[in-house]
């Protein structure tokens, strides 16, 4: 009962929205990498602590994976992130190059985050992204913490900045690195839109496009 309590509470913390492109896109991704790795849905309910039942509405398009569940997702699948972010119509495979058009992207309307891939294929263990924040945008409600180094840049408006126990406000031109074993979390604190470069950087991984 306790573990299902749990894992209750997570589901209520991953965003739910009607299904769009995005979220069919996203959850073919995620049945296409399971199956590879020759994982039930239970037992992969089992390595990030998501019911049965939400991992199920993920694949099917019908429900939005916060970042935090996308990152545990991740993880437990060893793939980067933008694993699961839909590509742009036309979008042309460059190992060096990654045209502005060309992005992918992964959108998460209910939390008001919209994060672009600007690391092009040849990056093997560092993920770079421009996340854009609507006003009391955020990366979700709880922090979270994984293997690895966070870099970054605001390059318009402001944002907040939660690590460990510290909340830092950020301006245009600030920029910020710190552990990602440390607590973490972002939110758009001002009235407009903000926008920043988002580096992580792995340690070594296994990379899968």
């Amino acid at each position: 009962m306790e573990g299902r309590g749990r894992n209750q509470k997570n589901d209520r913390a991953a965003a739910e929205t009607t299904s769009s492109d995005g979220d069919v896109w996203i959850g073919a991704r995620l049945r296409e990498l399971r199956k590879h790795h020759r994982l039930s849905i239970q037992e992969l309910a089992d390595k990030v602590g998501l019911s049965i039942g939400m991992i199920s509405q993920i694949e099917r398009g019908l429900s939005t994976p916060s970042l935090r569940s996308l990152r545990l997702l991740a993880e437990a699948l060893e793939v980067p992130v933008s694993w699961f972010f839909a590509s742009a119509e036309g979008h042309v495979i460059s190992r060096h190059i990654v045209r502005r058009a060309q992005r992918r992207r992964l959108r998460v309307p209910d939390v008001g985050v919209v994060q672009e891939l600007v690391s092009p294929n040849s990056a093997s263990n560092i993920e770079i992204y421009e996340v854009s924040l609507e006003p009391g945008g955020s990366s979700g409600p709880d922090a979270y913490t994984h293997q690895g180094e966070k870099f970054g840049l605001v390059t318009e408006g402001q944002i907040q900045l939660l690590i460990g126990s510290d909340v830092h406000v950020l301006e245009c031109g600030d920029s910020f690195h710190f552990p990602s074993t440390q607590p973490h979390r972002f939110e758009n604190s001002g009235s407009g839109t903000s926008r920043f470069i988002w580096i992580v950087a792995h340690d070594k991984r296994r990379r899968t496009r």
